[in-house]
């Protein structure tokens, strides 16, 4: 086997989960010297793998290698708060103090405790309870003191037990009341009702609890968000419990809601350990529940866990600055600094801004002047301090120095041009913001400039004349006309400048319609010379979203619409079929019993008004419709004899089968006899009933006809086979 072509998995491709669940399989099965550089790779790479963990150690307990094994349990247990573990541990003590007498006993109960203290709240921790409780029942007792002392153990382990929401919680309480009726009937019912409302709310707490676990991949390993659903569904079912855990759904003390919230929190980070926001939540939680060192000591473990994170440094400076550790707070920010060859902007001006806040305007200034002289230091920096300056320090002149000299490096970047143009503005120095106009623009290329001839534009709209106002667009048009097509189209005048010229915010000389259409022209006028399809005109609304100042550049954005492809486009054609299916008549068709399909065969063929569908229900009702025979008195007369036609003939018939209307029903003949036989029925009956009354028209009162049916068929014991409606047969015996 080569062992080294696998081990190397890892290292191509570091969170290589299936990878890594391969060499920790092939690790079971070779030696112990040769599996252990395997596992301390992968453990470098999932250092919260409990499954890894207990594995290694696994391996060391089988060679009886004692030392090993304490060195790794003292390096995992406080950060792999799992139930397989820690079990795995308490073997290794139970066994390695089995034959110690009581000093072993008490080291072993010591060990229990230790375990209990940090996973007794799981909800899987409910074995781990009995085998203590076993544990101390089997201790021995030399005489009643003893005995004494080791039944009031078994009764605390016990109550303890009964109030965590676990699995076994149940089968807890039972062998509770077990034990309390083995010692004393009589103390066991007091503390019975004592415990009881404290069982029964831990055990409706785990009953909800278990909805959120349940969603939980205990097997997931800690890798770095990819943004895939199923580890977002992981991170949303962790929110899910740990906001269920803050709500205290027991309603137990603070202190015990707390160290719950943690452990959870604890168990989440073995998931989510490259989640800077898991780290950043647990932090902020520990602060707001006052425990500012607990939150120190977080931060400091995600740093490890996250070296890259400057949001987490970041927090983690803030936390000590807010508490006045203003050393502690500065190597943090210094340590986002590093070397200084790769420091970036941000940091540079994140650390003058807490110098300025900690240490004063000089210490910030002394390391801006510092700063400057780097090579990573962009234009960001110098408007940075400038603005500092300027605001915090209220010194103009100082921070129209900072943009001077910054305007030496960074002339060529319109971004710098415009901040530096707000400062100026905020100055009200009208001059100086016309002369740094002119000097930009003639500096910097027609396709940079577009930007600062807006700005320019606008600027003169508010503090110009109107001869300067034209003046400046006019040269704009010129400076801009080469970048475009249409160079002698962008030199004339449209009514869009007045629109740019007189409006204000979001407040315009017309409506958004004529917004529309003058950008539609002015798309058309650049298009004036070229062959353009009627399909590939835009639409207005789509390419007007809003109107900036001066002429829109629609040329730019026509040249970044994507139009379909109209040659493989299709007519429509409502006669042809999409698709090649059947129709939905078909498809009903074929789902139609055969019975009704016979039944719509025999209907005739009636051409007209469609009938309201009331009317023949009610008809229907009063009418005698055969049951088993046909052609007997009841009968329609004109009703065709033969073979019921099959679905094809049904549906490609030349003449539809609407239902037919009141007048199709005019009695007949045979229809007169059918009459005859229903009026001796009605002689027969000693009274008439409501189902004697004929029915009304109306829907509405169709069905409070057949509700007075039912009563009454209640009432005088005869049989009702169901109406036209329901089509149930029911039956009443009296």
């Amino acid at each position: 086997m080569d062992n080294t072509s696998e081990s190397s998995k890892p290292v191509a491709d570091k969170y290589n989960v299936p990878a890594a669940e391969i060499l920790a399989n092939e690790a079971q099965q070779l030696p112990i010297a040769e599996a252990t550089p395997i596992y301390e790779q992968l453990l470098t790479l999932f250092p919260t793998a409990a499954k890894f963990w207990k594995q290694y150690v696994e391996a060391h307990m089988s060679v009886n290698n004692d030392d090993a094994i304490k060195q790794i349990f003292s390096r995992c247990l406080l950060i792999c708060l799992q139930i397989p573990l820690w079990r795995c541990y308490i073997r290794f003590i139970r066994k390695a103090n089995e034959k110690k007498g009581v000093e072993g006993q008490e080291e072993t109960r010591k060990a229990f405790d230790f375990m209990l203290n940090y996973v007794g709240a799981d909800i899987a921790s409910g074995p781990v309870w009995m085998e203590y409780i076993s544990f101390l029942k089997s201790l021995p007792a030399l005489n009643p003191q003893e005995e004494s002392h080791r039944m009031t153990a078994v009764r605390k382990a016990y109550q303890k037990a009964i109030v965590t929401p676990t699995h076994h919680i149940e089968q807890l309480w039972k062998e509770y009341e077990n034990f309390e009726n083995s010692v004393s009937r009589q103390l066991a019912k007091g503390l019975i009702s004592e415990y009881q409302p404290k069982y029964t709310s831990a055990r409706a707490v785990y009953r909800e609890r278990k909805k959120y676990v349940d969603e939980i991949d205990w097997n997931m390993l800690a890798v770095p968000p990819t943004g895939s659903a199923k580890e977002e569904g992981q991170w949303m079912a962790w929110k899910r419990l740990l906001a269920f855990e803050k709500g205290n759904p027991q309603r137990i003390d603070t202190a015990s809601s707390n160290k719950r919230i943690i452990f959870t929190y604890e168990q989440c980070l073995m998931y989510l350990y490259h989640y800077p926001d898991v780290w950043h939540d647990y932090a902020t939680w520990h602060a707001k529940s006052g425990s500012i060192d607990a939150a120190i000591k977080v931060f400091q473990r995600s740093l490890k866990a996250l070296p890259d994170s400057e949001m987490l440094r970041y927090a983690y400076a803030e936390l000590e600055e807010s508490r006045g550790a203003i050393q502690a707070a500065k190597k943090i920010y210094e340590s986002l600094l590093g070397d200084g060859v790769s420091t970036t902007a941000l940091a540079h001006i994140q650390f003058i801004r807490f110098l300025r806040r900690t240490e004063g305007v000089e210490a910030a200034r002394k390391y801006f002047l510092d700063a400057r002289k780097s090579q990573n230091c962009t234009y960001h920096v110098y408007i940075a301090y400038a603005m500092m300056t300027f605001c915090l320090d209220k010194d103009p002149k100082m921070a129209h120095n900072v943009f001077e000299a910054g305007l030496k490096r960074f002339m060529h970047d319109p971004v710098y041009i415009l901040e530096y143009a707000d400062f100026l503005t905020r100055l009200n120095d009208d001059q100086n913001i016309r002369a740094l106009f002119e000097r930009a623009l003639s500096s910097l290329p027609p396709d940079e400039s577009v930007e600062v001839w807006k700005k320019f534009t606008q600027f003169e709209q508010t503090y110009g004349d109107l001869a300067s106002m034209l003046k400046v667009e006019q040269r704009r048009k010129e400076a801009l006309s080469g970048t475009g097509e249409d160079g002698t189209s962008a030199l004339e005048s449209s009514l869009q400048d007045v629109v740019s010229r007189y409006s204000f915010m979001e407040l315009w000389p017309c409506s958004s319609k004529d917004l529309d259409h003058l950008a539609r022209e002015e798309w058309l006028s650049k298009n004036i010379n070229k062959k353009v399809e009627k399909s590939l005109l835009p639409n207005g609304t789509s390419l007007l979203d809003k109107v900036s100042t001066g002429t829109t550049n629609i040329s730019a954005m026509s040249t970044k619409v994507v139009y379909p492809d109209t040659s493989k486009m299709v007519i429509y054609d409502p006669t042809v079929n999409p698709g090649g299916g059947t129709n939905a008549f078909d498809e009903i068709l074929r789902a139609t019993p055969p019975a009704l399909i016979a039944f719509l065969s025999n209907l005739p063929a009636v051409e007209g008004p469609t009938p309201n569908v009331d009317v023949v229900l009610s008809i229907c009702l009063q009418s005698d419709l055969p049951i088993a025979q046909s052609g007997k008195i009841g009968t329609p007369a004109r009703l065709p004899t033969g073979p019921a036609p099959s679905t094809s003939e049904i549906s490609g018939s030349s003449k539809s089968h609407p239902m037919p209307s009141a007048s199709s029903f005019k009695p007949t003949g045979r229809r007169q006899h059918g009459k005859r036989r229903e009026l001796d029925r009605q002689e027969d009956d000693d009274t008439t009933t409501v189902q004697s009354q004929p029915l009304p028209q109306d829907a509405f009162r169709i069905r409070q006809f057949q509700k007075a049916r039912a009563s009454s068929t209640s009432q005088t014991g005869s049989v009702s086979y169901g109406s036209a409606f329901s089509g149930d047969l029911s039956g009443s015996t009296g």
